[in-house]
This record gives C-alpha cells, sequence and structure tokens, in this order.
C-alpha cells in the first residue's frame, strides 16, 4: 500500500513544482513532469488492483492528483498554447462547467469530492492524458484527440452528475451509473427499521 501511496503523493506534490515550471517558461522540463503525472496516475490504479491496496483515503488522494495533474496541464495551455484556448474557449468552458456542477453537487451533498473511478471516467483520462501531452510536444492541436476528448470527457462529467444524484451516501469506486442504480436498488429494498 506504501508504493501506490507514495505514486499517488507524487503527483499531489509535483503540482507546486508544475506551477514554478510555468512561471519559468521551462516547457521542456514542464512537458516530461505532466507525461510523469498522467503515466503515473495510470500505474497507481493498476497497482492498487494488483496489490490489493485499495483504501477509501488511496481513492481520495487518487483523485486529488488526478484533478491537480489535469489543472497544471490546462494551465500549461495558458502559458504555451494561449491561441488554442482563444479559439476553443467556449468548448473549454461547457466543459469546466459540468466539472463545477459535479463538485459543487457533491460536496453539497456528501461534504467531499466523489472518488468513483468509473470506467468512462478513465477512458476519458486517458483520452485527456494523450490530448493534453500532445499540447506540449507538437506545435499544432490534434483535433480529432481534442473533440473526441471533450465529447468523453462531457458524458462522463454527466454520468458523475447523475450518480451523485442517484447515491445517497459517498461511496468510492462505482464503475457508473448502472452499478450506482445497482447500489440503491439494493439499498432501497434492504428492511429499515421500524420507528
Amino acid at each position: 500500500m506504501r508504493l501506490v501511496n507514495t505514486i499517488t503523493f507524487f503527483r499531489i506534490v509535483s503540482f507546486p513544482v508544475l506551477v514554478f515550471l510555468l512561471f519559468t517558461r521551462n516547457l521542456e522540463v514542464f512537458k516530461w513532469l505532466i507525461v510523469a503525472g498522467f503515466l503515473t496516475d495510470a500505474l497507481d490504479g493498476f497497482l492498487a488492483r494488483k496489490l490489493k491496496a485499495q483504501s477509501i483515503l488511496g481513492a481520495r488522494f487518487d483523485s486529488i492528483g488526478d484533478d491537480l495533474t489535469v489543472l497544471a496541464a490546462i494551465l500549461g495551455l495558458f502559458v504555451f498554447q494561449p491561441e488554442f484556448l482563444r479559439k476553443e474557449w467556449l468548448i473549454i468552458t461547457i466543459l469546466l462547467i459540468l466539472f463545477f456542477i459535479q463538485t459543487g453537487y457533491a460536496f453539497l451533498k456528501y461534504q467531499k469530492m466523489t472518488s468513483f473511478h468509473t470506467y468512462g471516467a478513465k477512458l476519458a483520462a486517458v483520452f485527456q492524458g494523450f490530448f493534453l501531452c500532445s499540447m506540449f510536444f507538437f506545435k499544432e492541436p490534434a483535433y480529432w484527440l481534442f473533440y473526441s476528448t471533450v465529447i468523453l470527457t462531457g458524458l462522463e462529467l454527466i454520468e458523475e452528475i447523475s450518480m451523485v444524484y442517484v447515491l445517497q451516501n459517498w461511496k468510492s469506486d462505482v464503475r457508473g451509473l448502472y452499478w450506482a442504480i445497482q447500489i440503491k436498488k439494493e439499498r432501497d429494498v434492504k428492511p429499515h427499521p421500524q420507528d
């Protein structure tokens, strides 16, 4: 478990380093540290399942590390790819609004962020990682990858908003909306103590 948490913690600790690299406009180190962030995201999830080292605290730290890595990459776009952001600001704003709705709704309902780790979130994260990393390695954006990422991320955020609505209590590692509905059905059929 210590190995998995160390890898997860790397992404959290690297965030201020990434911000510093943005202020110093050090693209060479920044882009490789972003790649390391996305690769360790995949690695810690794989190791947690393989070593059966999953925990609620680890799931929370993983979600924080994921969000900080993506945030650092988006901040990197402001510094190194501002023209792309000016061109695609509306699409990016819609995704940010969906993210803030999902996060705000979770905080209102559970008093903390979600850690669902759905199949959709994992697929969207792979596309986000490839797209965001590509923006720091190539001069021109790969628009097919951008639009694929936007669609998958938007659908994933809508799914998670729906899951917050369905699940009465906070739960980590729910594979998707179908499984959230099954959890709700199981809870609803359990006998409730009489008052």
